[in-house]
């Protein structure tokens, strides 16, 4: 993350940072994630506007939207379209061992600058299928300022969307995906089969339209809730 790496954990309780100091929690971990909003008054906004979620969002405490590299985010979720977690793990390792920098515990994401100066041929390695071109355009797009990422954490999302569905490959869902991990508008509401059923069977009239300016936090909260659902899981 930024450059740093730390080993992160629970024990007894807390949580505990390995590997880093108090100015990398300041500066990169505070922020990561995302310390200083208050996850208990947002759900409290997000019941009012809602009330039927009230059934999940008591079903678990601790969840947070963590601030990731908008890129890297991209990037992954390019990755992970009709893919499975072993294969998309496997692919951004190959991706950060090919092209990232080497450091002391692992490789460095690589910038989308080295990735758009690579040929099919270089990026062949990675074992992406078609995915590969998708992440050659993503990376040309915003390498050549065609795509701006930092502009998005305040342009209306509307317009965020439609910029992020210019590159190749990147439809709703890896849209929505990249601006609430990757550039923590958490307005942003990704849709998955899951997702629709969820709506459909649990929270009947529920959509990302009537969920308010935290629809991305409402969003984990059904997601989590559906999981636990029995007969939402038959």
């Amino acid at each position: 993350m930024r450059g740093k790496y730390a080993r992160i954990y629970e024990n007894n309780g807390d949580v505990i940072i390995e590997g880093s100091n108090e100015e990398d929690f300041l500066n990169i971990w505070k922020d990561y994630f995302d310390l200083d909003n208050d996850y208990n008054e947002i759900r409290r906004e997000i019941s009012e506007v809602c009330p039927k979620l009230e059934c999940a969002l008591k079903s678990i405490d601790g969840i947070r939207i963590l601030s990731q590299e908008p890129w890297e985010a991209l990037c992954s979720f390019i990755i992970s379209q009709n893919n499975n977690i072993p294969r998309i793990k496997g692919i951004v390792t190959r991706l950060c061992e090919e092209f990232g920098e080497k450091g002391e515990h692992g490789y460095s994401f690589p910038s989308a600058e080295r990735i758009a100066h690579c040929t099919a041929e270089e990026l062949a390695p990675l074992r992406a299928g078609f995915r590969a071109s998708y992440i050659s355009d993503a990376a040309k797009k915003i390498s050549d300022g065609e795509v701006v990422l930092e502009d998005m954490y305040i342009m209306p999302v509307e317009e965020c969307r439609a910029q992020l569905m210019k590159i190749k490959g990147v439809g709703p869902k890896v849209a929505e995906c990249t601006l609430l991990y990757g550039l923590h508008r958490l307005d942003a509401f990704p849709i998955d089969v899951w997702m629709k059923k969820a709506l459909s069977t649990l929270f009947s009239g529920i959509d990302s339209g009537n969920l308010g300016k935290y629809a991305g936090v409402a969003q984990q909260y059904i997601f989590h809730y559906s999981r636990l659902n029995p007969d939402f899981v038959k």
